[in-house]
Order: structure tokens, then sequence, then C-alpha cells
């Protein structure tokens, strides 16, 4: 039989009644013939709910014990979904993210899958067991566990999809695929019916709640299709893109066209002062020494690598170093505060009023016009952009967190709900 991974987000599986929803629509899955495997969830808002219980005994949590805490809200789920699958006559096993064979780097709180070794989920399949795994979890060469960082879930399920071969693997949530905004800010916004790897995980690293970018990175390595779609959706039938999203290879799109626009709010840029000579008289006075020029902006980097700081976009220049972070990956912010104040001084300081916004497409940046539309658009309507980043799929412009949600809209209406362009 062929195998399917379905994945449930947390509030798919946010109490009993909906926990129960799901194991009949598996049961439902199993029926057509294939082999299951869940990935699912921590409840509702468990996960945010334990960093706020660790919080309160320790202002900068430890990170391996933050992961042997967090770990415990997707057991919780694995189990409960197991013995609801067996209550509909099921055959159903649970197993932690270590107990399925998702073997990670060392790194705690944000690790990443480098192999996994599905020999327990393969021989309960052969038994004729439905399989409930823990996601977001694994463990490391040195036996520690770990946690995948937001999202992780996606990423287990995409990952195990991958390693048995799963004819799709099925992202389960509230929603009924990706849309070209958040529905919540653009109500215009309409879903997307197929997208391909590029342009999903752009989406996912410009902030959009779509699928987890490392999930869509093991998708593209080994040709997986993802199915996202909402858990209340039927099962995907002849063309699963009628009523979901289909992430594939490729999208069946002309070139150039922008598919969707992303914001990140909760972002901050972190800079150094490479060679100003006033902060360079400055940092002498501060902490005793010159500023070393263009070391300043190696020791800065070396610095945030100390404390497992991963950046978005990095900009450097002559002059000056920039760092865009987003705050969910930094999980030390006042160590790595008082960290940059005690070794640089007023050479490294901390913007926390901009925001992140995206257009994202195959081709887009095959010409300057969408560079240049988008930039018209944002300063024609008093949100000039403090810099701009792009790649090969995306335009992201810095803008005043406060005019995101304004930004958001306005590149909606002049990429996605336009067909005119807006400059010559």
């Amino acid at each position: 039989m062929s195998i399917v991974v379905q994945k449930y987000g947390g509030s798919s599986v946010a109490d009993a009644a909906r926990m129960k929803q799901v194991a009949d629509r598996v049961m439902r899955t199993r029926g057509q013939g294939h082999d299951v495997v869940v990935v699912v969830s921590a409840m509702g808002d468990t996960t945010d709910d334990l960093i706020g219980l660790a919080k309160q005994v320790s202002a900068n949590p430890d990170r391996r014990e933050l992961d042997m805490l967090l770990t415990a809200g997707e057991r919780i789920s694995m189990a409960l979904l197991s013995m609801a699958i067996r209550e509909l006559g099921g055959d159903a096993i649970s197993f932690t993210g270590s107990q399925s064979g998702i073997i990670t780097n060392d790194r705690h709180v944000d690790a990443r899958i480098i192999e996994v070794r599905p020999y327990r989920v393969q021989d309960e399949l052969a038994r004729g067991k439905i399989v409930v795994i823990a996601g977001y979890q694994g463990v490391s060469y040195r036996k520690e566990v770990t946690t995948l960082g937001r999202g992780g879930s996606d990423t287990t399920a995409v990952a195990m999809a991958a390693a048995l071969g799963a004819e799709y693997c099925e992202i389960c949530s509230d929603v009924d695929g990706v849309y070209t905004a958040d529905p919540r800010v653009v109500p215009q916004a309409s879903r997307i019916g197929t997208l391909s790897f590029e342009e999903t995980q752009e989406l996912a690293e410009s902030g959009a709640k779509v699928l987890n970018a490392q999930a869509v990175e093991f998708a593209k390595e080994k040709g997986i299709a993802i199915y996202a779609r909402a858990t209340r959706s039927p099962l995907p039938g002849a063309d699963p893109s009628a009523d979901g999203t289909v992430v594939r290879r490729y999208a069946p799109r002309t070139p150039g066209t922008v598919v969707g626009v992303a914001s990140e709010r909760d972002v901050i840029v972190l800079e150094a002062d490479l060679g100003d000579p006033e902060r360079v008289a400055l940092h002498r006075q501060h902490v005793g020494r010159p500023l070393p020029g263009r070391q300043t902006g190696e020791d800065f980097l070396a610095l945030l690598d100390e404390h497992h700081v991963a950046g978005k976009q990095l900009h450097v220049s002559d002059d000056r170093l920039a760092l865009v972070v987003s705050r969910e990956n930094l999980h030390e912010e006042a160590r790595v505060r008082h960290a940059l104040a005690a070794r640089f001084g007023p050479a490294a300081h901390i913007r926390d009023s901009l925001g992140a916004l995206s257009v994202v497409g195959a081709g887009i940046n095959a010409t300057f016009e969408n560079v240049r539309r988008g930039s018209a658009a944002l300063a024609g309507n008093g949100m000039p952009a403090e810099s701009i980043a792009t790649s090969s799929f995306r335009i992201t412009w810095m803008i005043d967190r406060a005019r995101l949600d304004d930004g958001v809209r306005l590149l909606h209406q002049a990429f996605i709900e336009r067909q005119r362009p807006l400059l010559p």
C-alpha cells in the first residue's frame, strides 16, 4: 500500500472533540487503502503556555532545559490521538521524535534534521498499524532531546515522508491552503492553488504563516508533493488544488508574476559601525581600545554566533553592518543586548521599530520593474523603505512597523489585485 503522511497543527487537536475529528479523518484515510503516518503538534497554545511558564521561573531559560520542557506538548498530543484512533477500531501506536528516528544537530531550540532513521516506523507499518509521531522534536547524535523551532512539526512530517517514500504529505490546519496574503489583513486575499517549492519557502522565510521553510527544503530535495489543506476538508481527490494548495516542483504561472505578499512584524535590526571616526573615538573612550574597522564586523558576527543568533538578512558596507533578526529566534535577547553593549559600546546598536514587507514570485527580479513598482507605491503613500533586499524569488522592503499592515494591503493591491503596471 502507498504511504500517506498527515500532519495536524495545534488548532486541529486543541481539545478532545477536535482530537476525535482528526482520528476519524485518519481512519477514513486508512479506509482508502493507505498506510498512514500522522504527525501532531502540541494542543492549542500549549507551547506558548510552556514558554510562559518557563519565563516565570527564569528570565533567560537554559536552551537545553527549554527543549526538555517544550517536547512534552507534542507527547501529550500523540498519546491522546493514538487513544482516539483505537476507540474507532484502528490499531495505532505513538512514537516520540527520537523513537521515530529523527536525528538532528546539537543546537537546542532551533535544531535542524540531518538524518531520518525510520526503522521502527517501517516495522509498525508492516504490522498494519497507524503510526502517530510527536512533531517538532528529535534527538542529537549526543542523545540530547532537541526541538526544531516554530513550525517544526511541518519539518518532521515532510522529512518522514521523504524517508518513507510517501505518495504525498498532507499538512492540515484551520485554513484551506496558502493565500495571496493574510486574509485577516487583506480581505481580498485569495487561495493559491499551486505553488513551487521555492515560492513557498520564500513566503515562509518572509513571515507568512504557511509551511515551515525547512520542511519545504526537504520536500524539494526529495520531490515530495505537499498538500496544504483544512482539517475539516474532504480527503484529497483527483485535483488536490481544487480545495487546498499543492506545493510541487513547478507552478503553472508566467515567470515574473507576484504570487503573494508577506510581512514579519517582530524583527529587530542589529547594527555595527565599522569605520565612522566619531564612533571610533567613542568606542575607544568607552572600552579603552580602538575600534578596529573591518575586524569589528567579524567580532560582531562571532559574538552573535556565541549566542546562537540566526540572522535573516545581512548587509555589509564600508562603514556599517546590519543584520535583520526574527525576535522569535532570539531566545536570549537580554543577554545578547548586554553582550553587545559590553563588547562594542556605542559602535553597536539595535533598531526595534521596523517591519519586513515582502512580495514573492518566481523570476520577479529578472528586471527591476517590480522593485521600482513596489518602492514607488510605498513612497507615494508615506511608507519609504529604510532598506531593500532581494533574491531570485523575493523582494523585501524594511518599513516603519506601525505601517506594516497598510503596506501589505497596498502591495497586494498593486501586484495582485491590479493587472496594469504602476510605472511606465
